[in-house]
C-alpha cells in the first residue's frame, strides 16, 4: 500500500483495493507518504554526515525510490544496510534486487521480536554492535496499538546501541480526522497488520524517544524536520498527519 501511495508499480490488486479505501478517508496520505520518504533522505544523510555507517531499517518494505543504502553511499560509500521485514513477497523481491551488494542484507523478522532480529546471522554479518548503528523504526509504530507494547519494542532495539548511536522514527498522526474517520481507517488495516492502528499524539509519540537525546527539532511534522535549503514550506491539507523525530544515544 505504501509503494502504491508513492506511486510505485510494485503492489498488488490487494493493495490498490485497501489503498482506495483509505484515500476515500483520507485523500493526503499519498502526500503524507512523499513527506515521509523525504525525511527518510534527509534523516540519514544527516546521520551519514555525523558519522554513522551502520543502517537497520525495521519494515522497510518493498524497495522504492531513494532507499536507505542509495542515499547513504551518497555521503558514505562505506556505509553497511541490513533491511528487515516479516512480509516474504519483500523479501525474495529485495533480495533479487540486492544480490550482488554485499554490504547490504535482507533479513525476515517482526519488529515485535527485537531480540530475534538483532541476533539474526545476517544483520549480526553486517553490523558491528560495538559501533554507533543507526535504528530506523520509519511508519511502522503506528500498528503497534499498545503504548506498553510500543515501547518494549523501542526499548529492545535500542538496548545493544552504544553511545553515538541513533533512533529515527515517524508516526502518523490522525491530524484532523474526525474520530470515526479514524475507527473506519483502523477496520481497512486491521486484515493485513498484524495488530491495529494507533495514530499517537505527539506528546504519546515523543514519549517513545524516552532516556535519549531528542535532537532539534525535535517531534514535528515530517515537513519541518531540518528541510533542506530552498525547500518550499509544505501546506497543510486535512485529513491524516504524521510526525517525526531523530534522538541520538548518549
Amino acid at each position: 500500500m505504501y509503494d502504491y501511495y508513492l506511486g510505485g508499480k510494485d503492489n498488488f490488486a490487494s493493495d490498490r483495493a485497501g489503498a482506495a479505501k483509505i484515500l476515500e478517508i483520507a485523500p493526503n496520505v499519498p502526500e503524507l507518504a512523499r513527506a515521509n520518504r523525504a525525511f527518510l533522505g534527509r534523516a540519514v544523510r544527516y546521520l551519514a554526515a555525523a558519522g554513522i555507517r551502520q543502517f537497520l531499517d525495521i519494515g522497510a518494505g518493498l524497495p522504492t525510490q531513494e532507499n536507505v543504502h542509495q542515499v547513504a553511499r551518497r555521503a558514505a560509500p562505506d556505509s553497511r544496510v541490513v533491511y528487515v521485514d516479516n512480509d516474504p513477497i519483500v523479501l525474495v523481491h529485495a533480495r533479487a534486487l540486492l544480490q550482488d551488494d554485499d554490504r547490504t542484507g535482507v533479513v525476515q523478522g517482526d519488529m515485535h521480536e527485537p531480540e530475534k532480529i538483532l541476533a539474526d546471522p545476517g544483520v549480526r554479518a553486517l553490523l558491528d554492535f560495538s559501533e554507533p548503528v543507526a535504528v530506523l523504526l520509519l511508519a511502522v509504530l503506528h500498528f503497534v496499538p499498545d503504548d506498553a507494547q510500543a515501547r518494549r519494542i523501542v526499548e529492545g532495539f535500542r538496548a545493544p546501541l552504544v553511545p553515538g548511536s541513533h533512533l529515527v522514527i515517524s508516526h502518523a498522526t490522525s491530524g484532523t480526522m474526525s474520530e470515526d474517520d479514524v475507527r473506519e481507517g483502523a477496520e481497512v488495516y486491521r486484515p493485513v497488520t498484524a495488530g491495529s492502528l494507533d495514530l499517537r499524539t505527539p506528546d504519546r509519540i515523543e514519549a517513545l524517544f524516552g532516556g535519549l537525546e531528542l535532537l532539534p527539532p525535535g517531534v514535528v511534522p515530517l515537513a519541518d524536520w531540518r528541510p533542506d535549503p530552498g525547500d518550499a514550506p509544505q501546506p497543510v491539507h486535512p485529513g491524516a498527519g504524521a510526525v517525526c523525530g531523530v534522538a541520538r544515544v548518549p
